[in-house]
């Protein structure tokens, strides 16, 4: 940390030793390990304290990420199923249109005004048609 070698340090006792003297030193020492242990733990809270800050930081930024995404796929899934509504709305509109247009064809055929007169000569071929329906069996052959 402060990068004294070992003969600094042996220097810096010598002269605590003089100048504390013999009876306050140990004292001194143990007072000054005290100190430098708690710095040490101060630093290393302060540094543990940075790093979860860091990594809530981080931690944020990937659920907004995420919370990003979930939201671009819950507008693109609901872009295309109205899509996919739209596009059977349209489907059943053609098929209700087609079946009215073919409603509206046999009822015009149901009704034309040449069946709704009856006139002798139409009269005569329609009863020509059912006997003669009547006595042939489909299917046989005439002999």
């Amino acid at each position: 940390m402060f990068d004294i070698s070992f003969t600094e340090m042996v220097v810096i006792g010598v002269v605590a030793l003089v100048v504390l003297g013999p009876e306050r030193l140990p004292g001194v020492a143990r007072t000054l390990g005290h100190l430098f242990g708690r710095a040490q733990r101060y630093v290393n809270n302060v540094k543990n304290d940075i790093q979860r800050e860091m990594e809530l930081e981080e931690l944020k930024k990937f659920k907004t990420s995420v919370e990003g995404t979930a939201h671009s796929i819950e507008t693109s899934v609901r872009t295309e199923i109205r899509q996919f509504q739209e596009a059977m709305e349209g489907v059943e509109t053609r098929s209700s249109s087609t079946s009215s247009i073919i409603e509206s064809d046999t009822v015009a055929e149901n009704a034309s005004p040449s069946d709704s007169t009856v006139t002798p000569a139409n009269k005569a071929s329609s009863s020509a048609v059912s006997s003669k329906s009547n006595h042939e069996v489909p299917g046989a052959a005439s002999h």
